[in-house]
């Protein structure tokens, strides 16, 4: 069931430019996924997980039955090493999310920091250039200050990965683009402690009400979009390492609630009720610097597409 809206896709041309992505299997990779094979480039998933489900919801069975797919842990150097022999480039996105590394502090260190040094030590001994990998507005803390505080460890391991970078561009010449989105939606988004709109859309496409379980202000990016940031910074020429606000819309959780009631049928009702999460973003928007053709969507119509893509599947399971 490939997204609606979007053509489907053909496999990449032979020869073509050939790049790792890590953690591809999961919701933000399987539209990378999407966005690289659409752009020409030939991916190489290298996850944990051996599902390709949701990679053949986004991407197409097709595309998904055939993709290079090398099952392996980001923690460990050896495997990752091996998966990235033959390519011309990394983007990672392997990473435990909030809860997974309140639960458990020491695998959040290893997948989230010691498989970022594993990434950039495998782009330095094959030669690569650069390094594209996802970082997080989870850097920042409650105070909306410009200076990022994080308050919870997913945040301090993703802030660490941030300054690892840049030791690597002044040591080794490796330059990088670390990319912050903040709450990321959009088809396929059902896990972390931002997933709430996502699950919302979801549960007004199988007809059913919800509570987005938090308040106060958000950014919200879809999916496709951050798909899209990443593969204009891979096409993009640049030097050293930079970090990237990427900024979709700005408002409050109770206004993303009457966004999705909006596009409800009758009788379901969303709302926003619970704490604040615990980040608030500065106000400067650095991705215009390097990203110079990118640009988000409106949020009804990444909210409206969300919906139609769980509607459709709910349809389909019946």
């Amino acid at each position: 069931m490939p997204i609606s809206d979007l053509p489907a896709l053909a496999r990449p041309a032979e020869g073509a430019r050939r790049v790792l992505v890590t953690g591809a299997a999961g919701f933000i990779g399987a539209w990378i996924l999407r966005t690289l094979v659409r752009e020409g480039w030939e991916p190489v998933v290298f996850d944990l997980s051996r599902d390709r489900r949701l990679v053949a919801e986004i991407c197409g069975a097709a595309i998904a039955e055939t993709l290079d797919w090398i099952t392996g842990d980001i923690a460990n150097a050896e495997d990752l090493h091996s998966a990235a022999r033959g390519t011309d480039a990394i983007i990672h996105l392997a990473g435990l999310l909030t809860p997974g590394c309140r639960a458990n502090p020491a695998r959040g260190a290893q997948i989230n920091l010691i498989g970022l040094l594993n990434v950039f030590a495998a782009a330095k001994a094959l030669g690569h250039e650069r390094v594209l990998y996802m970082s997080s507005a989870g850097v920042y803390g409650p105070d909306g200050g410009s200076i990022p505080q994080p308050t919870t460890l997913y945040g301090a391991f993703k802030l660490a990965g941030e300054i690892c970078a840049k030791a690597f561009a002044a040591d080794d010449g490796i330059s990088s683009i670390g990319i912050r989105p903040y709450v990321v939606y959009g088809p396929g988004r059902e896990q972390g402690l931002s997933a709430g709109p996502s699950l919302a859309a979801r549960a007004i496409g199988e007809g059913r009400s919800y509570t987005i379980p938090f308040t106060g202000p958000l950014d919200m990016i879809h999916v496709g979009d951050v798909a899209e940031a990443f593969v204009t910074a891979l096409n993009t020429k640049f030097e050293g390492a930079h970090i990237v606000n990427l900024f979709g819309q700005r408002l409050e959780a109770e206004a993303v609630a009457r966004e999705l009631q909006l596009l409800a049928p009758s009788g379901l009702t969303v709302s926003a009720e619970g704490p604040a999460m615990p980040i608030v973003l500065p106000q400067a928007d650095n991705s215009s610097n390097l990203l110079k053709t990118w640009s988000p969507r409106p949020l009804a119509e990444g909210l409206a597409q969300t919906i139609e893509f769980y509607r459709t599947r709910a349809r389909i399971v019946a």
